[in-house]
């Protein structure tokens, strides 16, 4: 995923709180996740996803 998209989705995570993970968009959520930029929720029917302290910051820098 580029830059420009990173900070894309994890805008939408952060203005939501917490972002249901659609179909299709699997891939990019874990992305962000191995980068440390959120948690997901795995434990409920539909996943989640929550921007964690290190996701901020890498927004708060772009």
């Amino acid at each position: 995923m580029e830059r420009v998209e990173l900070i894309e989705l994890l805008e939408v995570i952060e203005q939501q709180v917490s972002s249901s993970i659609l179909g299709g968009r699997e891939a990019d959520y874990e992305e962000l996740e191995a980068l440390g930029y959120v948690k997901i929720d795995r434990d409920s029917v539909q996943w989640a996803a929550s921007i964690t302290p290190q996701g901020r910051d890498f927004l708060n820098r772009s």
